[in-house]
C-alpha cells in the first residue's frame, strides 16, 4: 500500500493571482528599499567626507527613488482594494494577516517573511536618514559659525567711508512712515 497523500492546505477561496501579485509587489518594495538604503549610506559617507558634490548627487538619487516609490504606493493601494473586496473590508482596514488569509499557505509564509524584511529595511532607512540629518545640521551649524566669525573679522577690514556710509549698526532697510 502506498502512503496517503497529504494535500497542501490552501484557504477556501485562495486567490493565486492575488498571491502572485502581492509577492511580486513585496519584492519590488524590497529592491527599492535596498536602493534607497544604499543611497542613504553613501550620502552619510559623503557628508562625513564633506564631499558636497556627492551629497547633492545622493539627494538627486533619493528624489528619483522616492518618485519610483510613489508608483509602488499606488500599486500597494490597488492590492489593498483587491484584498478588501475579497475580505469585505475597506482598504484601510486590510492587514497583512488579512491578505495572507486569502493566499495559499506557502505563499502566505513567503509574504510574511518578505514583509518582515521590508519592515527591517525601512527601519534601517529611517535610522540612517536620521543620522544623516543630524550630521548635516552639525555641518551647517559649523558653517554658520564660520560665516559669523568671518563677518566679525571683516568689520575690522574694509569699511565704506563718506556721508552715505552706515555708522554703527548695519541696516538693510531704513524706512520711515
Amino acid at each position: 500500500m502506498s502512503a496517503p497523500q497529504v494535500a497542501q492546505s490552501s484557504p477556501v477561496g485562495a486567490d493565486a493571482a492575488l498571491a502572485r501579485d502581492v509577492l511580486a509587489h513585496l519584492e519590488r518594495q524590497i529592491e527599492s528599499a535596498r536602493r534607497l538604503l544604499a543611497t542613504i549610506l553613501a550620502q552619510g559617507a559623503a557628508i562625513r567626507e564633506r564631499d558636497v558634490d556627492s551629497v547633492i548627487r545622493r539627494l538627486a538619487e533619493m528624489k528619483t527613488e522616492m518618485e519610483l516609490r510613489g508608483a509602488l504606493e499606488a500599486e500597494r493601494t490597488d492590492l489593498l482594494v483587491r484584498a478588501g473586496e475579497a475580505l469585505g473590508l475597506p482598504p484601510a482596514a486590510v492587514t497583512l494577516e488579512g491578505i495572507t488569509s486569502l493566499m495559499p499557505e506557502a505563499e502566505a509564509r513567503t509574504a510574511r517573511e518578505r514583509s518582515a524584511e521590508l519592515r527591517g529595511l525601512l527601519d534601517e532607512i529611517a535610522r540612517e536618514h536620521g543620522i544623516n540629518r543630524a550630521l548635516m545640521r552639525q555641518e551647517l551649524a559649523f558653517l554658520d559659525h564660520l560665516v559669523r566669525l568671518l563677518g566679525q573679522e571683516s568689520e575690522g577690514g574694509y569699511r565704506p567711508s563718506g556721508p552715505a556710509a552706515p555708522q554703527g549698526k548695519h541696516r538693510v532697510l531704513n524706512v520711515q512712515a
